[in-house]
């Protein structure tokens, strides 16, 4: 199987050839907005983009906030501090509007520590066994901040930049453009990394997110979005009772340190079939099952059937009582499902509320964890001369 299949990839010299390619293609600025468009949201009023000061980190330097909304009532906070996803405002089955995302009401909350609330994850998200890897015939050594591994990007991951942003909105979407250069050597990755990160909000109830990124050097890439959803509302209790259905056959196993075997297994007959709806804590706490042990619950990731890089549904999951409904759709190989399992109580987030055990779940999209240890995963290399481009969408309704 050729490796590069599942990644978007582009030389630069031979961007023309490849147009028509949906999840690859360096779309037009409307389209790119507007996946779905229909001539009944053609009439409603376009969305909007509003920026409002959010803080000052440690050396003074403010902060902002920016609000993405369109006319029914739908919108999400993104900061330039990390390019967290603060709140996400979606309707119920009432049409009434709660913030859906984990997180914290000020700055200050997200300065401190704690896990990724709704934050960029890169350079290389996920895990990285013994914080190494070799590229090249040269190892790269990063910061292990995870057992013996390294998560997210290491110590001062993209999580903890200030990105540059730029409003990019259209007439049929609000758009905001972050963008970073990761300077070469930066947390041990080699290569001068400039990457583009746009976040769209459509009339469609839907947050876009379309990533780019080119570099000098080899280097490798894994960047995802990390936010915790509660369908419920943040901070209304556990997701015990959502249902899941995740659009993958198979899981790359882990150990006990949650890094890949290497090995690509059936999710037939264990606790990680999500191929038919199942509420999540119907089996999370199987013991007997020895993927659920490690991860102390869900925290794996899936092998997406799709493998065209089109941008295609992953995953779809529904609230009994509000019927919300999120559908994950993406051209990336992977979606790493976390269920909050090491979440504890100890923070309390926006209006107070404290986030107890398994108080959001995750969809991270994705490339495989620790791929650059593993031939068999498809490459998260980028070579100089190429563009990386990807493409997620966080789509709501209800049902």
């Amino acid at each position: 199987m050729n490796r590069l299949m599942n990644r978007c990839l582009i030389p630069t010299c031979c961007t023309a050839l490849l147009l028509g390619a949906l999840a690859c293609d360096p779309p037009k600025k409307d389209e790119r907005a507007t996946p779905a468009a229909t001539s009944k949201n053609a009439a409603l009023p376009k969305p909007t983009m509003t920026k409002a000061p959010f803080g000052k980190l440690a050396d003074g330097t403010a902060v902002d906030i920016y609000t993405l909304a369109n006319s029914k009532g739908f919108e999400a906070r993104i900061t330039n501090y990390g390019g967290i996803v603060v709140s996400i405002k979606a309707p119920d089955k009432a049409g009434k509007l709660d913030d859906v995302v984990l997180g914290f009401d000020n700055l200050d909350g997200y300065l401190k520590t704690h896990p990724f609330f709704g934050a960029l994850a890169g350079r290389y998200a996920n895990r990285i066994a013994k914080g190494q890897f070799k590229l090249g015939g040269k190892t790269y050594k990063l910061f292990v901040n995870n057992g013996p591994n390294s998560l997210h990007g290491g110590k001062v991951g993209f999580d903890k930049k200030l990105w540059t942003a730029k409003d990019v909105s259209t007439d049929k979407a609000a758009g905001l453009e972050l963008s970073y250069l990761s300077k070469d050597g930066e947390e041990g990755y080699p290569g001068n990394l400039n990457v583009t990160v746009t976040y769209w909000v459509t009339n469609d109830n839907e947050l876009r997110i379309d990533y780019a990124a080119t570099t000098d050097k080899e280097t490798v890439l894994n960047i995802t979005n990390h936010s915790y959803f509660n369908l419920a509302g943040a901070g209304n209790g556990d997701i015990l009772k959502h249902e899941v259905i995740i659009n993958a056959d198979r899981i790359t196993p882990v150990d006990e340190t949650l890094i890949p075997t290497g090995d690509i297994k059936p999710v037939a007959g264990t606790p990680l079939d999500f191929t038919k709806p199942m509420v999540i804590g119907a089996r999370i706490d199987d013991a007997k099952d020895q993927q659920m042990v490690f991860g102390k619950g869900y925290d794996h990731n899936f092998v997406l059937n799709n493998s065209t890089g089109a941008v295609a549904l992953a995953a779809r999951v529904t609230e009994p009582t509000t019927g919300r409904v999120l559908e994950v759709l993406t051209d990336q190989p992977g979606v790493q499902l976390y269920t909050g399992n090491f979440l504890d109580g100890t923070l309390t987030g926006k209006g107070g509320k404290v986030y107890p055990r398994r108080a959001g779940f995750c969809l991270e999209t994705q490339h495989y964890p620790d791929s650059p240890n593993h031939p068999n995963f498809p490459t998260t290399a980028l070579k100089p001369g190429e563009q990386f481009k990807s493409t997620t969408v966080f789509k709501f309704s209800v049902q």
